[in-house]
């Protein structure tokens, strides 16, 4: 079973038992965390998407680690012109396990 699940304005597909990283999540270590915004869920063939939610479905996640990304190198040139201009970025992640999917509601039609 798998869920396409909405958070911190990107989606993602997951399945039961996943280790995920997605954008920021303020939750203690080893909190569970509960996504309402599910898009899909699918089972097999089974498919059932919602309008633009599914009701009633939810994936329950484990917050494993928080921490940063790589850093993102950003210079800027301007030949000639005595200008040079370096900085640096990086993102903050949550790493999650997907615990359970429940698709209550999956058939609309």
């Amino acid at each position: 079973m798998y869920a396409v699940i909405k958070t911190g304005g990107k989606q993602y597909r997951v399945a039961s038992g996943e280790k995920i990283k997605v954008e920021q999540i303020a939750a203690d270590v080893g909190q569970e965390i509960t996504f309402d915004q599910v898009l899909a869920v699918g089972n097999g063939s089974d498919l059932a998407v919602g309008a633009p939610l599914v009701s009633g479905a939810t994936v329950v996640a484990k917050v494993l680690a928080h921490g940063k990304h790589d850093k993102v190198r950003i210079f800027k040139l301007r030949r000639r012109k005595h200008y040079q201009k370096s900085q640096g970025h990086r993102q903050g992640y949550t790493e999650l396990e997907i615990g359970a999917i429940n698709g209550a509601g999956q058939s609309k039609e």
